[in-house]
């Protein structure tokens, strides 16, 4: 396999605009074990799902009706031999991701709590590869690598978004320390699954603190008009969030 290019730019200098540009273009922003459906653990698991300056984000570049999605623990052992690369957003469904992987968008928030250096199952992507029309694209399919692929090594604490159709990844852990991460999903609510997925249960929804709870809207929120027309009423004439200027904000 070719070395990969290594992406270790200076993430923080970037702006909100240039911020939305990198993760809309080329998908990404800065022994495996794990555990799914982690949400409900309480203390600052569960906080850091409201992470401010996450949402914060999140809400500039999809609006301000977003919809947790799912939240996972996963650690790579010294050992791992890495993950293929693959993309989790499958649009008619599948055996792994279930119908959480149709919502037509969906960004995942991965926060790594150890640092990321090349030995240490450091991060693999292809820039743009959600955007790629071609069948090589499909997202049912998995690769053993990519010639233009990126290594992203970064700080323990820091966070990388990924839209859900890129092709990602980890390289292996051949390092003497473990790496663990948390992976949050998120998506517009107007963006839903294509099938029926279990709700939250309203006990478990119960024990959530206040300004987390907005965030737990029913998974199967959809807005959406199949009846619509060409001319509909009340149509309007601005939609900031969409803007070809979108990328130059400060």
């Amino acid at each position: 396999m070719a070395t990969p290019r290594i992406d270790d730019r200076d993430w923080s200098d970037l702006t909100t605009g240039q911020r939305i540009r990198q993760l809309e273009v080329e998908g990404y922003l800065e022994r495996q074990r794990g555990r799914s459906n982690i949400q409900f653990d309480g203390g600052e698991i569960t906080a850091l799902l409201g992470h401010p300056p996450t949402l914060a984000f999140l809400r500039e570049m999809l609006g301000d009706e977003v919809i947790f999605m799912h939240y996972g623990d996963a650690r790579s052992e010294p050992g791992h031999p890495g993950i293929s690369l693959h993309a989790d957003g499958q649009p008619y469904g599948s055996k792994i991701f279930g119908f959480e992987g149709s919502c037509p968008v969906l960004i995942r928030v991965l926060y790594y709590l150890d640092d990321l250096i090349p030995e240490v199952s450091p991060f693999r992507v292809v820039p743009r590869s959600h955007l790629c029309l071609h069948a090589d694209a499909n997202p049912y399919t998995r690769y053993k690598s990519h010639p233009e692929e990126v290594m992203v090594p970064c700080k323990a604490g820091s966070a990388v978004l990924i839209h859900h159709r890129v092709f990602h990844g980890n390289f292996p852990n051949i390092g003497a320390y473990p790496r663990e991460m948390l992976a949050i999903a998120y998506r517009p609510a107007w963006a839903g699954p294509v099938d029926e997925i279990n709700p939250w249960s309203e006990e478990d929804l119960q024990t959530l603190p206040g300004e987390i709870r907005p965030l737990f809207a029913d998974r199967n929120t959809r807005h959406w008009d199949y009846h619509g027309g060409n001319k509909p009423p009340n149509m309007v004439s601005e939609a900031p969030g969409m803007d070809p200027s979108r990328w130059e904000r400060a």
